[in-house]
């Protein structure tokens, strides 16, 4: 292990053990210090971030940016003091931090035994929105996760996201799709955050005006295994609640080969996505390149 991945690994692990024995107040007030002070050093993860916001706002100025940019990374270090902090969460606190909207959409589709696929944009706190569903609905489920280097860090989730009663499959290897088909199939629940294509073989979609590719992962299991797909957007508010909405299920076209339903299906889910960040452009925490114009400028607009 080099001396970069063995810092990594120490940093998150010092993350862990000390952030959550912190109170509540103090965690937040940290996580904002650090997300004021990283923004000020105008690294190469603040730069992208605005890039990406204007995208979103093409009609912000700099100011506007450099505002959102601001409370794009407060709401950034809110998700990871909040994820270092969740297993020391009480049940009761995770029940009541968060409130999702039309939650019938899920509930409703678990009830009636085909399998549901919530699919989520980087918004928010995804992980708190999981052990939201494992502990107040009682419900487990089936994600996936990349792998990280060093291979102790990609441990290190693993283990925290079991630990908040997921299932949880290496992105790689080639068996997760199997294995999140026969889930579907027995009527479980597959949650999968699929605003980034990370095998460079997803799907070309049309997300804020330009070109970028989308896993075609949700889409394609939604048609083999019958079960509904759904689009889920988080967001913060001043609360200490996180809010999100569960919009209505994408259906399988009637027609058209398999490429063609993966196709509309995708697309349906990233103008899902582009609604809910319009909204709360803040809370997604893209941080990478994500369009295909700024991964090949020669893909880029003529």
């Amino acid at each position: 292990m080099s001396a970069a991945d063995r810092f990594a690994d120490a940093l998150y692990g010092a993350g862990w053990s000390t952030v959550k024995r912190l109170p509540e107040p103090a965690a937040v007030r940290l996580g904002r210090t650090i997300a004021d002070v990283t923004w000020k050093q105008r690294g190469k993860g603040v730069q992208r971030l605005e890039a990406n916001y204007a995208r979103v706002l093409p009609g912000a100025g700099p100011e506007r940016l450099r505002e959102l940019s601001r409370a794009g990374m407060r709401s950034y270090l809110r998700y990871w003091m909040e994820c270092f902090r969740l297993p020391a969460w009480s049940r009761e606190r995770v029940k009541s931090g968060f409130d999702p909207k039309d939650l019938h959409f899920l509930t409703d589709g678990l009830a009636a035994g085909k399998g549901v696929i919530l699919a989520l944009p980087h918004m928010a706190n995804y992980d708190l929105a999981g052990a939201w569903v494992t502990t107040k609905l009682e419900t487990p489920f089936t994600t996936v996760a990349q792998r990280l280097k060093p291979e102790t860090l990609y441990d290190r989730f693993v283990a925290y996201r079991e630990g908040l009663g997921m299932e949880v499959l290496p992105h790689s290897g080639g068996s997760a799709f199997g294995t999140l088909a026969r889930r579907l199939r027995d009527g479980g629940l597959v949650c999968l955050v699929a605003d980034r294509d990370l095998s460079a073989s997803g799907v070309e979609v049309d997300f804020f005006g330009e070109r970028t590719r989308m896993p075609a992962g949700p889409a394609l299991l939604a048609q083999q295994t019958g079960a509904l797909l759904l689009p889920v957007t988080l967001w913060y508010d001043d609360s200490p609640v996180m809010q999100g909405r569960v919009h209505p299920p994408i259906d399988v076209p009637a027609s058209g080969a398999r490429a063609e339903k993966t196709s509309v299906m995708t697309q349906a889910l990233a103008d899902a996505f582009a609604g809910g960040i319009a909204d709360h452009p803040e809370d997604w925490h893209m941080l990478q390149r994500l369009w295909l114009a700024d991964l090949d400028p020669a893909k880029g607009p003529s």
